[in-house]
C-alpha cells in the first residue's frame, strides 16, 4: 500500500491517493481534479472509491466529478445528505475495495455533524486512518465554522471522536486533510502527517482531564472564519461544476473601470507600491492568493486581474476556482502610469522603526487578534485585515499617514489598498513584522 498526499498550502488541506494492487482510492479531493487523474493514470490505477470525510467548508470539492469521470463509487458521510448520489457511509459498516482492501468508516462528529473518519486495513489488519478535520497533527479540526450557538456542542462530540481515533493501534497512520495554515484548525495545528502512537504521546488536546475542558480549549482562541466559507458548504450540498478556463483573455486598460468589476491586483508588493488602479484590492501571487482574495472581494462580483508579465496567472484562477469563485474576466498586463495612480510607501524595519518614533506617529497593527496578543504592538490602533473593508479603527487622522504592520508585510501590503478606498495614505512595513517594530522599540527605550 502507498498514499500520496497532494498538499495545497494556500488552504492549509491535503487531498490524498491511497493505492494498492492497482487499484486507489481518493480522499478529500479538491475541485482542480487533473492533478489526481495526472497520477493515477501515469501510475496505471483503477479508481474504486472517492471518499469524503465531510462537508467542506474551506474549498469547494472535486469528489462528485472525480467520481463521474472516473466511475469510481462515491462515498460521503451517512448525515450528509447531499443533493446528488452516493454511497452513505455508516459508522463500522465496512466497504470493500477488493484485493484484501477494506474502507471502515467511523463516525466522528465534533468538526461538523456529520463528520467521518476512514480506517483502511489491509487483508484485515489496520494501517491507516483519514481523520479529515477531527484528530489533526497535535491540534483537532475547530468546532465553531458552524456558528457560536453550536460551538461547545460540536467541541463536547469532538472530544470523544478524538479519543475514539486515538485508541486505534499506535501504529496506524494518521492521515488528516486539515492541518497547519488551515483556518479550519485551532492555533498549533501540526504540518503533514502523523500516527496514532505519536499523537497519543504527543497532542496537547489528548492530554485534557474531560470534554468540556477539551471544548473549552478549542474555543479559547479562535481564529476569524473567512467570508468564503459560508458558501462553500452549500455548494458542497447541491454539487460542484467542473473548473472552469484558467486561461482568461487579455483585456484593455479600459476593463479596469468597469463600475461592475473588482480590480485584483497580483502583482509584487513593490510593483503595486509604485503605482495601482485606485479601488483595486492589492493580493501578491503567492500559495495563499485563493484565500485573501476570496474573503476581500464580494461574492459574485466580475473580477479583472492586474499582472506582471510572465505571472502565473492561471494559478491565480485556480486559487479562486478552488473556492467556488469562477468570475475571473481576463486579465490587464502591466497597466500604464496613467491608469495606475494610486501608491503607498514601503519601508524596511529601520526606517519603519524610525518614523514610529516620531511624534504623533499612527500605528496599525493588521494581524489576527491571537497573534496581537501573544506579540502586542504597544501604542498601535487593531484591526484585522479584512474587517478594513468597513473602514479604519476610530481616531486615525486621514490626513497624516497610517504607518502599518502585520507579519512581514504582506497583509499590511493588502491593508494599504483598503485603507486608500477609505481615504488614508500607508507606509506600509516590509521584510519585517510588528513583533520586530515592538523589539526594536523596547531597545531604544532601553538606552
Amino acid at each position: 500500500m502507498e498514499i500520496t498526499a497532494f498538499r495545497t498550502p494556500g488552504l492549509g488541506d491535503t487531498s490524498y491517493l491511497l493505492e494498492h494492487e492497482g487499484r486507489a482510492v481518493l480522499v478529500d479531493p479538491q475541485r482542480d481534479v487533473d492533478r489526481f487523474l495526472a497520477r493515477t493514470a501515469e501510475r496505471d490505477l483503477e479508481v474504486r472509491m472517492v471518499l469524503e470525510t465531510h462537508l467542506h467548508n474551506d474549498y469547494a470539492s472535486g469528489a462528485g466529478q472525480l467520481a463521474r469521470l472516473t466511475g469510481a463509487e462515491l462515498v460521503l458521510p451517512a448525515a450528509a445528505a447531499p443533493a446528488y448520489p452516493g454511497t452513505p457511509a455508516f459508522h463500522h459498516e465496512d466497504i470493500d475495495a477488493g484485493r484484501g482492501l477494506t474502507v471502515r468508516p467511523l463516525h466522528t462528529p465534533g468538526h461538523t455533524p456529520e463528520h467521518t473518519s476512514y480506517l483502511v486495513l489491509v487483508d484485515g489488519e489496520p494501517v491507516a486512518v483519514f481523520s479529515g478535520g477531527s484528530l489533526l497533527v497535535g491540534s483537532a479540526g475547530r468546532p465553531d465554522l458552524l456558528g457560536p450557538e453550536r460551538a461547545h456542542t460540536l467541541g463536547v462530540l469532538q472530544h470523544g471522536s478524538v479519543h475514539r481515533l486515538a485508541r486505534l493501534p499506535r501504529a496506524v497512520g494518521l492521515y488528516p486533510t486539515h492541518g497547519e495554515g488551515s483556518f479550519c484548525t485551532v492555533s498549533g495545528a501540526g504540518t503533514y502527517t502523523s500516527t496514532i502512537g505519536a499523537e497519543r504521546d504527543g497532542n496537547p488536546m489528548l492530554a485534557l482531564p474531560d470534554a468540556d475542558a477539551f471544548a473549552e480549549r478549542l474555543l479559547a482562541e479562535p481564529m476569524p472564519i473567512p467570508d468564503f466559507y459560508r458558501f462553500q458548504g452549500p455548494a458542497n450540498i447541491l454539487g460542484v461544476p467542473p473548473m472552469p478556463p484558467v486561461d482568461v483573455p487579455e483585456l484593455p486598460e479600459s476593463a479596469l473601470a468597469a463600475p461592475a468589476v473588482t480590480v485584483v491586483d497580483i502583482r509584487s508588493r513593490d510593483a503595486q507600491a509604485a503605482g495601482y488602479v485606485p479601488g483595486a484590492v492589492g493580493v501578491e501571487l503567492a500559495e495563499d492568493f485563493g484565500s485573501w482574495a476570496g474573503w476581500l472581494v464580494p461574492r459574485g462580483r466580475d473580477i479583472v486581474l492586474v499582472a506582471a508579465a510572465g505571472q502565473d496567472v492561471p494559478d491565480a484562477v485556480t486559487q479562486l476556482a478552488r473556492i467556488g469563485v469562477d468570475t475571473v474576466r481576463g486579465v490587464v498586463h502591466d497597466p500604464s502610469p496613467r491608469v495606475a495612480t494610486q501608491t503607498f510607501e514601503l519601508l524596511d524595519l529601520d526606517g519603519f522603526a524610525a518614523h514610529a518614533g516620531r511624534p504623533g506617529a499612527q500605528l496599525l497593527d493588521v494581524r489576527m487578534p491571537h497573534e496581537r496578543a501573544r506579540e502586542p504592538l504597544p501604542g498601535a490602533a487593531q484591526r484585522f485585515v479584512p474587517d478594513l473593508r468597513d473602514g479604519a479603527p476610530a481616531g486615525l487622522d486621514p490626513a497624516r499617514p497610517v504607518l502599518v504592520a502585520c507579519g512581514s508585510g504582506r497583509r499590511a501590503a493588502i491593508a494599504a489598498t483598503l485603507l486608500a478606498a477609505h481615504g488614508y495614505r500607508s507606509v506600509v512595513l516590509t521584510g519585517a513584522g510588528a513583533p520586530d517594530v515592538a523589539a526594536r522599540r523596547a531597545e531604544h527605550a532601553a538606552v
